[in-house]
């Protein structure tokens, strides 16, 4: 397991300092004006919300839902709700302080039970799975969950860390391991499958809200690894016509309401199996039940 990650220190600056001065306005303001000091502290603490539910209102004044229903008002209030809530726990404490909390696990018992490898998105590094993380090892499962640097630099300079947690944990298992993908990581494995001859070195991909076919709000980006992810890009097209991916090895878990991956559609694969989602947004749909539970009942699954 990597002994740094830039997002952690990135985000722990950014709690530490967010609390700090959050305190410092409450503190300046309380004698004098007590209800703009709470306010002023609250809108530092809870901005956040502001931006998610802009991301929200981008996601409907794009539109482009088909094939899934357009939701509706109340299911978007729901996602938004359940990101506000997610939010905090990923990018404020699991993210910045707790992901070495969950080693990679490779126990010698694990041998002849399938593993998983998991890899993480944009902005995010492997304490995104701290849950999934103690979950698997609880159930026996060997694991290696990859941290991707650096941060903003482009997909296919992941794919050699991909490829040593692949050899790592087959070497513990003697299997194929499932590979478990939040957002980019998905394309991470795609381009992965293509370079290294991944097909036959896995059991099966998940996919948990990929851009497999970009997304509009990359376009807001300038790092290597958005322009890749932006609609139609160069990158995108040469990874999507390649026969490789026909899409009957995946499952890719979509959402009508993803505040980071739309028009919706684009976090499908043709001929994989695209499980939809309602009222649930981008990170939120992680950490569903039904989510985690139906992707680890496939390391039972024989191979294909």
């Amino acid at each position: 397991m990597q002994k740094h990650s830039s997002i952690a220190s990135l985000q722990q600056a950014l709690v530490v300092g967010g609390a700090l001065a959050a305190i410092a306005w409450a503190l300046a303001w309380w004698p004098a004006r007590p209800g703009l000091a709470l306010l002023g502290a609250g809108l530092i603490v809870g901005g956040y919300a502001g931006v998610l539910a802009l991301e929200f209102c981008l996601l409907r004044a794009v539109g482009d839902f088909a094939p899934a229903p357009v939701p509706t008002a109340a299911q978007l209030l729901r996602a938004w709700w359940g990101e506000v809530r997610q939010a905090p726990r990923v990018f404020g404490w699991r993210q910045p302080f707790l992901w070495r909390a969950e080693p990679d696990w490779l126990d010698p018992a694990c041998r002849g039970r399938r593993g998983v490898v998991f890899i993480h998105g944009f902005m995010c590094n492997r304490g995104f799975w701290t849950p999934w993380l103690a979950r698997v090892r609880r159930q026996g499962h060997a694991f290696v969950a990859v941290n991707l640097e650096p941060a903003f630099g482009a997909i296919d300079a992941d794919l050699a860390v991909v490829e040593q947690a692949v050899q790592r944990v087959t070497a513990a298992t003697g299997l194929p391991p499932l590979l478990v993908c939040h957002s980019m990581g998905g394309l991470v494995a795609r381009a992965w499958l293509r370079d290294f001859d991944g097909l036959a070195r896995v059991h099966r991909i998940v996919t948990l809200g990929t851009p497999h076919r970009g997304t509009w709000l990359a376009r807001f980006s300038r790092s290597a690894s958005a322009r890749q992810m932006r609609l139609a890009s160069g990158w995108l097209q040469a990874l999507t016509h390649d026969p490789v991916h026909a899409g009957s090895r995946f499952t890719c878990w979509w959402s009508a309401c993803d505040n980071i991956v739309f028009p919706p559609w684009t976090a499908t694969l043709p001929g994989a199996d695209n499980r939809l989602l309602q009222s649930v947004a981008h990170v939120d749909l992680a950490f569903l039940e039904n989510v985690v539970s139906e992707t680890l009942a496939l390391l039972q699954d024989p191979p294909l």
